[in-house]
């Protein structure tokens, strides 16, 4: 991290007294979901008391809610969902899986930024939830003279729940503030031609070393509950033409992959088909070999590396399937890396040239 304070200086023609200002910069801050400190139960229950708490995440009244989660949910499920980020937990640096990625998608970026702008442009990231928080990273960046700041949420498609939560964290902290930013955000890039051609050649290399080619290619979202999607979120949309435009650049058929969601929760319905319930209907048709990807994650998590590569291959295994290909998220690789940057880029138009 910048250490501002060595290269602040007192502005020309001002008293001796004048707080000193840091050099101009323009801040970049990545942001994603967020994880726990731990997999124990009170840092697991912190996390996610703060998750599910969050009113674009779960938007029943308060009243009603709270109760539940404070009293059942949360009395139980960080026990399970322990044992899940355990089960595929860092133990090496101490930390989560997305921890560690976005940790390296952030190396990887600000040397990508800084080939191109220099030393006028700072990369940082921050999580929704958790630590390092939204509004710890505003400070720092403004600390080192950042009087512009673009937001990235590492989300390709747009929903309520993830790219617009992280947009409200973030003005909030600017809300705290007493000299505020320029502030920009990165609008989903969900068919953006270059981030399209980085998930197809990444199907494209998963294919070629496997020993089977795959039948059919299942292209797993989280999900959401359907009435958000009847309440105007674009998120439904936006994963389907996902869907489509790989299709297209892949040069595949409609039979060769399908669009399903997971992390189902709660009573109500969500957005179908489940992706649990539909590879193993896969399975039970004849489909048995198959392979799944999850584009809605910039980054390997507990939805892919334990949901999908555990319990979705658990659901397909048990309905008679036999090989199950689980196509990682793009986490550093080189392409994604160069497909944000241009998205970047373009969203720095007017601050950097």
């Amino acid at each position: 991290m910048l250490d501002a304070s060595t290269l602040a200086t007192c502005p020309a023609h001002a008293p001796a007294d004048h707080p000193k200002i840091a050099p101009a910069k323009v801040g970049v801050l990545l942001a994603n979901l967020g994880t726990p400190d731990d997999y124990t139960y009170w840092p697991m229950r912190r996390y996610l008391n703060e998750f599910l708490s969050d009113k674009r995440v779960i938007d029943y009244p308060a009243w009603k809610w709270q109760p539940l989660l404070q009293l059942i949910i949360l009395a139980r499920r960080p026990f399970t969902s322990g044992a899940a980020y355990k089960s595929i937990w860092n133990h090496e640096q101490g930390e989560s899986p997305l921890m560690t990625i976005t940790k390296d998608q952030t190396v990887a970026m600000s040397a990508a930024l800084q080939e191109r702008y220099g030393s006028e442009v700072m990369v940082d990231f921050c999580m929704r939830y958790g630590n390092p928080s939204t509004k710890s990273k505003v400070r720092e960046m403004i600390e080192a003279g950042c009087q512009k700041i673009l937001f990235v949420p590492l989300y390709p498609q747009y929903a309520g729940a993830t790219s617009a939560t992280a947009n409200d964290q973030f003005f909030r902290a600017l809300m705290e503030e007493p000299w505020q930013p320029a502030a920009r955000t990165v609008a989903p890039y969900f068919d953006d031609p270059a981030y399209i051609d980085a998930l197809a050649r990444s199907v494209e290399k998963a294919y070629a070393a496997a020993e089977k080619r795959p039948e059919i290619l299942v292209v797993s979202y989280h999900g959401m509950p359907k009435r958000y999607l009847m309440q105007g979120d674009p998120y439904h949309c936006q994963c389907q033409k996902t869907t489509r435009l790989l299709k297209e650049r892949l040069g595949w058929a409609d039979t060769e992959i399908t669009t399903t969601f997971q992390s189902v929760f709660g009573p109500e319905e969500w957005l179908k088909p489940y992706t649990v319930d539909h590879v193993a209907t896969l399975a039970e048709s004849g489909k048995k070999n198959i392979a799944v990807i999850a584009p809605a994650f910039s980054a390997d998590c507990i939805e892919t590396l334990e949901e999908i590569n555990e319990e979705i291959r658990e659901s397909f295994e048990e309905a008679g399937g036999e090989d199950f290909l689980y196509i990682p998220c793009l986490n550093d690789d080189a392409e994604h890396i160069d497909a944000l940057a241009g998205v970047i880029g373009r969203n720095l138009k007017g601050w950097l040239d």
